[in-house]
């Protein structure tokens, strides 16, 4: 309604509106939904992993008690297992319940929304669809304005505050036009955004980038980490400056893998720390880095995470491998229990030196369409491929693909810049045979440019084959 009316009025208004809506104070102006959550979230984090355990079974509690009273789907699966909500009383009983993938949800689409809450209390929208179909789901919401809380929390750790300036660097669509051009840039007055276009990373352009983003003088940058790495190679390969007055403390990345190749060129080049989260759409898990960097932290009260291994019992081992099932807290409108996102991360039992009781995953290994299909058909993550060994011809590759169409073999895509040789497509060659046993036929293409998604990411690997993560349910 408030939109409708919005939209009516002069432009000149339009404006008056949109500044004083601006200066009200961020924290103010989420409403007081994002206001608890965040002042909870602040005491929340302190408390011992057996205080958030407790915590996480209250609300799972609530949340299997609402599904089975209001969401057909759960009704018919506790009812087939002979079970009602009170029966899951601990972390190992909520075993007794299925997984959910997203073949799951979208054949029991309309018995998965619940009946108890209005449509225009609901927000419908999709998955980036990057790797596959996009899946469709509802989210109440007021859970955006929860998620928000979690998230500040994260930046918070990095030292980024209300109102601090950001700048913003992922799959935006920038509203405003030059010359009746779509520009390249604009500023969001309501939260000191200069938003940059992912979508428009031209040489030329990328001066300007720099230009920009010495001139708004940010505090912290978010980015994509395939956008900022390709910003940052740029800026080193022809030997620009920025960050020259320290202003940039902190960047932070999420929405794609980030790997270490590239969190080693972007520090250096910003010469700041880089801070990644990990998170879904469909509002399962949230994983966020602290001050201390050292992994990420599970934000227990914000869902249950179970990490899976190939034999369908959870990882328990250091450094062991395993597939993310995530049962989120926030969305009532359309639950997600033992949810799949076809996401991989890898266990640690450390605990983290800046103490709190939050658990650890040591690293996200990505998607299941992130696995490379050998000849022996072993499954190989882009880390043992690639990210765990030092190439140097990377420094002559602006941009590298990897496409998989069929086992055992690997079409390398490269753009290349001045420099690049036989020597480093040799190097590259060898260096991934070795890692996978000699298991792989791989050939190199080269082209001029590597297109993005709609959403404005940048893929590393298309995977066309269908990949299965060791063990599934009858």
């Amino acid at each position: 309604m408030i939109g409708k009316v919005y939209s009516k009025l002069p432009k000149s208004i339009q404006y008056v509106v949109r500044y004083a809506y601006g200066m009200i104070p961020l924290h103010i102006r989420y409403g007081k939904v994002f206001r608890d959550t965040y002042a909870f979230l602040q005491e929340s984090q302190w408390w011992s992993k057996e205080q958030l355990e407790e915590y996480q079974l209250e609300q799972l509690s609530k949340l299997l008690h609402h599904a089975y009273e209001n969401v057909p789907y759960y009704r018919r699966v506790f009812d087939e297992r002979g079970l009602k909500p009170k029966d899951i009383q601990d972390f190992k009983d909520l075993q007794q319940l299925p997984y959910l993938t997203k073949e799951d949800v979208r054949a029991n689409f309309n018995d998965l929304i619940a009946r108890n809450i209005p449509k225009e209390q609901m927000d419908y929208g999709t998955t980036g669809g990057s790797t596959a179909i996009p899946l469709g789901l509802y989210i109440e919401k007021k859970t955006h304005n929860i998620r928000m809380a979690f998230e500040w929390r994260e930046w918070n750790w990095m030292g980024y505050n209300f109102g601090d300036r950001c700048v913003v660097l992922r799959g935006n669509v920038i509203n405003r036009f030059e010359n009746g051009k779509r520009a390249w840039w604009e500023y969001d007055l309501f939260n000191n955004y200069l938003i940059l276009s992912s979508y428009d990373m031209t040489e030329e352009n990328s001066y300007k980038y720099v230009g920009k983003i010495e001139e708004f003088r940010p505090k912290v940058i978010r980015a994509y980490p395939s956008s900022i790495a390709i910003l940052a190679r740029f800026i080193k390969q022809h030997d620009l400056k920025i960050n020259k007055k320290g202003n940039i403390k902190a960047i932070s990345t999420s929405s794609e893998n980030l790997y270490q190749p590239q969190r080693e060129l972007i520090e250096d080049v910003f010469g700041c720390k880089v801070y990644d989260k990990y998170g879904n759409f469909e509002q399962v898990c949230i994983f966020g880095m602290c001050e201390k960097r050292e992994v990420y932290h599970d934000f227990m009260e914000y869902s249950i995470t179970e990490i899976i291994g190939n034999d369908g019992k959870p990882v328990t081992k250091e450094g062991e491998i395993g597939e993310i099932v995530g049962t989120g807290f926030t969305n009532y409108a359309f639950p997600l229990i033992r949810y799949k996102p076809e996401d991989l991360a890898v266990w640690t039992n450390k605990r983290c030196s800046c103490g709190r009781g939050l658990p650890l995953i040591k690293r996200i290994e990505g998607r299941l369409q992130e696995l490379i299909v050998t000849k022996d058909k072993r499954l190989i993550t882009l880390t043992a491929l690639i990210f765990a060994q030092h190439f140097n011809a990377f420094s002559k590759i602006k941009q590298m693909q990897l496409v998989q169409e069929e086992e055992g073999r690997l079409v390398v895509r490269i753009v290349k810049i001045d420099g690049y040789s036989d020597r480093h497509e040799q190097e590259i060659h060898q260096k991934m045979q070795k890692s996978v046993d000699d298991q792989l036929d791989i050939d190199f293409s080269y082209v001029d440019k590597i297109p993005r998604t709609e959403r404005g990411k940048y893929r590393f690997l298309i995977q066309k084959l269908p990949i299965e993560f060791g063990y599934t349910e009858e």
